[in-house]
Parts: C-alpha cells; sequence; structure tokens
C-alpha cells in the first residue's frame, strides 16, 4: 500500500460558469455538484472527466465517459482514458470528500483541504485491473437503467396513443383494418364515434367515472418517532415522499426507513399491498411508482390500491398525463396539498374490460422487464460498494489481463 495526497494524485481544476441561457442544444453533458443538469453543443474539458461538487452537493464524485463541461459549482479532473479516470473516480468516492463541508451557510469544499485529504491505495501496476472490474459493473448498471428507461418510455407512449390521442380509433375510422400491438377481435370492436364528456371527447360506449369509484385511496402517517418500538429492527418499507424522489424509475422495491408490526398498527392505512400506486400528495404533489413490495407510508402521499377494473399500469399513466388537473385540484397555504377529498372526484376514463386487458397484455411485460432490471441494479450497486473498499485497500486483488 503507497500513500498519496490528492494533491499528488489528481490536482483539482475549478469548473467554469455556464448558464442555461447561454447553453446551445448539444450532447455534451454540463455537469453540476449533484450530477448532469443540462447539455451543451462544446465541452470544457478534453478527456474523460472526474467532477466532484464544490459548492452545493459537497464532495459527491461523478464520471463522464466523455468530455463535458463542469460548471462554477465543481472541481474537475479530465484524463487522457477512460481507465485512468475510473480509478480515480473510485478513489475519491473513498476518499470522504462529501465530509469536508467549510462552511455552515452554503455548504462548500475547500480545494486546499480537499488536496491534503490522504489516501492509501494499492501498488499502480493494480490500477487499471480495479478500474475494470468496477467499471464493469457500473456499465452494466448503465446499460440495465438504460433498458429500463426505454421499456418506461415505451409503457408511456402505448397509454398515450390508446387513451389520451386514441390513435386505434382513429385509425380504424380512416379504414385501417388493424392496429399495432391491439388484437384483432379488440380493434374490431371498438367504436369510431366519439361523444362529449366530463373529460372532453371520449369513445362512444366508453364511461366516465371518479377515480376514488375505480381504486381504493387511502393516506397514510408517521408513527411516534420517539417509540423504538416502532422503529427498531423495523421489517417493513415505510415510504416518504422523500423515497419517491430518488427513483430512477417509477418502480419502489425498498424505502429508507422500515417500521415493526407495532408501527404499522398505528397507521390507520396500514401495509399497502404490493401493485399500490403511489403519488406524493404535497412538497411536491406528483412524484410517482408502483410499489413492487408491500409498504405503508407517511402523510404526504395518496396511495391508489388498485382493486378495481384498472390495473396498476393504467392508473400510474392516468396519474402522470392528469397532473396538471390533479395540481389544479389542490389547496394548502404554505404549500400545495391535494386532498384524498378532493382527490377522489377527479373523473378518469374507463375502457371496456376487454380493452383494459388487452393494454395488460401489452404493457405488463414491459413493467416486469423494468423491474427485473431495476433489482439487478440494486444487486449490482451492493456488489460494487461492498467490494470497492476491498479492492483499494489491497484486501482483494486482481491480476491485470493479458496483452
Amino acid at each position: 500500500m503507497n500513500e498519496f495526497t490528492v494533491e499528488e494524485l489528481a490536482p483539482l481544476s475549478y469548473g467554469k460558469g455556464l448558464p442555461e441561457a447561454k447553453r446551445i442544444s448539444g450532447s455534451i453533458p454540463v455537469y453540476g455538484s449533484n450530477g448532469i443538469i443540462g447539455y451543451h453543443n462544446e465541452a470544457f474539458t478534453y478527456g474523460p472527466t472526474v467532477v466532484i461538487g464544490r459548492k452545493g452537493t459537497v464532495g459527491v464524485v461523478h464520471l463522464s465517459k466523455i468530455p463535458c463541461w463542469p460548471i462554477d459549482t465543481t472541481f474537475f479532473i479530465d484524463f487522457e482514458n477512460l481507465d485512468e479516470a475510473r480509478f480515480m473516480y473510485y478513489a475519491l468516492k473513498s476518499a470522504g470528500l462529501e465530509k469536508m463541508n467549510s462552511d455552515s451557510a452554503v455548504p462548500g469544499l475547500n480545494r486546499d483541504a480537499a488536496h491534503a485529504r490522504t489516501l492509501w491505495l494499492p501498488n499502480e501496476d493494480s490500477w487499471e485491473a480495479i478500474a475494470g472490474v468496477l467499471g464493469a459493473l457500473d456499465d452494466k448498471i448503465d446499460h440495465n437503467r438504460h433498458t429500463a428507461q426505454t421499456l418506461e418510455q415505451l409503457a408511456r407512449a402505448v397509454y398515450r396513443a390508446w387513451f389520451v390521442d386514441f390513435e386505434p380509433m382513429k385509425a380504424k375510422a380512416a379504414g385501417a383494418g388493424s392496429f399495432p400491438s391491439m388484437p384483432q377481435h379488440v380493434f374490431d370492436a371498438l367504436p369510431t364515434n366519439f361523444v362529449d364528456s366530463a373529460i372532453g371527447p371520449v369513445p362512444e360506449g366508453w364511461e366516465v367515472e371518479n377515480i376514488g369509484d375505480v381504486v381504493t385511496v387511502k393516506g397514510g402517517s408517521t408513527p411516534s418517532t420517539k417509540e423504538p418500538d416502532y422503529w427498531d429492527g423495523g421489517e417493513h418499507r415505510w415510504a416518504t415522499p422523500k423515497d419517491l424522489s430518488r427513483l430512477s424509475h417509477p418502480v419502489l422495491l425498498d424505502t429508507e426507513r422500515h417500521i415493526t408490526n407495532a408501527g404499522v398498527d398505528q397507521i390507520s392505512s396500514g401495509l399497502l399491498p404490493v401493485g399500490t400506486v403511489l403519488m406524493s400528495s404535497r412538497a411536491p404533489i406528483g412524484y410517482l411508482a408502483i410499489s413492487r413490495v408491500p409498504t405503508a407510508v407517511n402523510q404526504g402521499f395518496i396511495a391508489m390500491i388498485c382493486d378495481g377494473p384498472l390495473p396498476p399500469a393504467f392508473i400510474l399513466n392516468w396519474a402522470r398525463s392528469s397532473m396538471e388537473t390533479i395540481r389544479a385540484r389542490a389547496g394548502g397555504t404554505t404549500f400545495p396539498e391535494i386532498s384524498k377529498k378532493n382527490f377522489r372526484p377527479i373523473p378518469i376514463m374507463k375502457p371496456p374490460d376487454e380493452v383494459v386487458a388487452a393494454y395488460g397484455q401489452a404493457v405488463d411485460p414491459l413493467f416486469g422487464l423494468l423491474t427485473a432490471c431495476v433489482k439487478e441494479n440494486d444487486c449490482l450497486a451492493e456488489t460494487r460498494d461492498y467490494i470497492l473498499p476491498h479492492l483499494l485497500s489491497g484486501q482483494v486483488t486482481v491480476e491485470a489481463a493479458d496483452g
């Protein structure tokens, strides 16, 4: 093992300001202290870049595999090749820079203090191999993330085509004999006329009901945090809107805090079943996810148990497409909040059962694959975070590839 300072390994450079108004549409990522904040048409760095939060989100380390533009709330280091950048990214992630806030009013990372930070690292001839092992895990995580994003976009597109733009009905009215992804017998039964309703024109014969009549709407609460029996050793998930804000995809598999059986007993809605659609009801309104595990929630939610004719994927996409209407029903003086009372009467279109079933056949596999990607990423990230300190401390060694 060898001792280095951050300055010896990778002197930190200051990012350069780039206001949003001055960015020109392009593919170059613009990094702030908390990650990518936009894109530009030119880069400020020349190669793969490690970016460190300097103001705001202090000491958080990011890796850009391509040249990028770190703004003036960051430090950065650019490299000739990706392997070098990757190893330094992992080394700096282990340096505890996020604990070095030097300003109590506005969080900030002092460069001199960061430069003096000491790192103990294995021999330099192992760095490329270490970067390769950890990088392979992160590459797979990135691949899964992009796959999940594509699956989510497909599910949204099907909902919009069928139930917002009514493309199958319009295609049939124009003389088409079928519609992609829709079973033939369902297409054949579609109406081609529209009638007025509380939500505008809808296909003739399709119903419009209140959301509270097609799902069971629940809220939640917070058991006393001063009572250890409600929290210590808790085995049940307990969600807050913060848990949803951290999701990359609308699938909830775990929560930051857990509660005990005694804690669950303090919440009138108890444990909500798998498939419940969760929507944050305040601060802000509109975080959305389908719970894939039994979950209790705090008071910041509208929880929709899909025990009626419409499945979770339909309700999720309905809520997303209806968010303007939902927010318009909000009250509150300090911050907007949608109550269950104001939420339940919001109108929702209810297609015939055979159309809903066909929609489920089209999108349920997409959400199944999306959930599998998210689960695998959780396992991969856990593995990476476990082996990273062991590799950097020399407790676990890897051999460089031949050639």
